[in-house]
């Protein structure tokens, strides 16, 4: 990696935790500059493009931080589960990964999926399109482990995984928005033993 890619990465990282807890509107370029401790050309150096404006250099940051932040929440799970076998199990330890990270998650601020969603939907649509794709990326995944189990014999073949998948998502993240209003785990308590409960019934 070069220099510049290191500071690029730098960059990227430490407006990560800034975007996800101020959201767009709330951070300024000179918020970037005092988390880096790096001016503004040696920021704008990094990222500007031709073309690009004041506007489009923030654009950029904050879907690349976007894009950082939804894959320390991934490798994070993906840490917990890699020595899972039962796809069942997998989708469990998910569970349990959020309810354990619900007020300490991996990324300051909360899960950046919802919270760039929420600010992203009608302001920016460059960001809610990155949001669309974390989603369906995160519905593919549950719907590959589905797939695996019923191939193994462990996940009911009549299941319907594209349902299930949205189904799970949406009790996570409403979850996850009730715990962190309320500052308490029970409401993501209550969601995640329904969640649980309808993990369990897919079992062959």
């Amino acid at each position: 990696m070069t220099k510049s890619e290191k500071t690029r990465q730098f960059i990227i990282e430490k407006s990560a935790a800034l975007f996800n807890q101020k959201g767009y509107s709330g951070t300024s370029m000179s918020d970037i500059m005092e988390v880096t401790g790096l001016s503004k050309g040696g920021i704008y150096g990094n990222f500007k493009r031709e073309g690009l404006d004041k506007n489009g250099v923030k654009d950029a940051i904050a879907i690349a931080a976007f894009g950082h932040a939804v894959q320390r929440v991934y490798d994070a799970i993906n840490e917990r589960t890699a020595v899972i076998e039962h796809s069942l199990d997998k989708l469990k330890a998910v569970v349990y990964f959020y309810r354990e990270r619900i007020l300490d998650p991996p990324v300051e601020g909360g899960c950046p999926i919802q919270n760039t969603a929420v600010e992203s939907d009608d302001a920016n649509p460059l960001l809610r399109e990155k949001v669309e794709q974390a989603i369906g990326e995160w519905q593919r995944r549950i719907v590959r482990t589905l797939e695996k189990g019923i191939e193994k014999g462990e996940v009911r073949p009549d299941v319907d995984k594209a349902e299930f998948a949205t189904l799970f998502i949406g009790n996570l993240e409403g979850g996850i928005l009730l715990a962190r209003v309320q500052r308490s785990i029970k409401p993501f308590e209550v969601m995640s033993k329904q969640l649980l409960t309808m993990i369990e019934n897919l079992r062959s």
